[in-house]
């Protein structure tokens, strides 16, 4: 299981962070000042580091500083407060690897947190642009446009959408989907994974009723036909 440290001393935003990436699979490591987040980072090995700029007795700023210091390549994504330019511009000199600025929408956060550890395992998955129909996909932002506009799709449907794509042209049954994109030990129902499916399809098919791309195997599960 991927392992997620967040360093963020307001409250709703910690709760609603360490919530957002625990439903996502993760788990999780959540402190809220400074020199907990850096003892955390030094000893807890996590492979993604979530760290607010602003922070109680060290700043994130001086975390990731010291941190890049001891000679650490843990991926590191900053947030700041809107309007902060020079937080942006003086975390990525220290060695963060992205930023978001607040407010943002978790599902922006996840998107980056993803291409992030896809760059940091140094497994891409293929190309980073994939075309189908009238539908572009970018698997190192985690975004998705129809007819040239912005698709928003969840976490959980842009895993999905993933592995229909990995398996083009395969037979996939909904106990794989199941294991692959959420795993066994969450035990969802095969329900879920049809419920997700129609979704991700309003987003991707101009016929949701009638789809070209994901194509339901009756008795089976699915197949992506491109």
């Amino acid at each position: 299981m991927i392992k997620v440290l967040i360093v963020e001393d307001d409250d709703s935003m910690a709760v609603a962070l360490r919530d957002g990436f625990k439903y996502e699979g993760y788990e999780v490591n959540l402190v809220r000042d400074g020199e907990e987040g850096l003892r955390a980072a030094r000893a807890g090995r996590p492979d993604l580091l979530i760290l607010d700029v602003m922070l109680p007795r060290m700043s994130g700023h001086d975390v990731c500083r010291e941190l890049r210091k001891d000679g650490s390549d843990l991926p590191i994504i900053m947030l700041t407060a809107r309007g902060q330019e020079i937080d942006k511009v003086l975390g990525l000199k220290l060695g963060a690897d992205d930023y978001v600025t607040k407010p943002f929408s978790f599902l922006e956060l996840m998107a980056r947190s993803e291409a992030l550890l896809r760059r940091a395992s140094g497994h891409t998955n293929g190309p980073e642009e994939i075309r189908f129909g009238d539908v572009i996909v970018r698997m190192d932002r985690g975004a998705v446009k129809r007819n040239g506009s912005e698709e928003a799709l969840s976490s959980r449907e842009f895993s999905l959408l993933k592995y229909f794509l990995d398996h083009k042209g395969q037979v996939v049954t909904r106990d794989q989907l199941l294991d692959a994109v959420w795993g066994y030990e969450t035990a969802p129902v095969t329900r879920t994974v049809d419920m997700h499916v129609a979704k991700l399809r309003k987003k991707i098919e101009a016929d949701p009723a009638k789809p070209r791309h994901i194509v339901t195997i009756h008795g089976v599960g699915y197949k992506f036909a491109g």
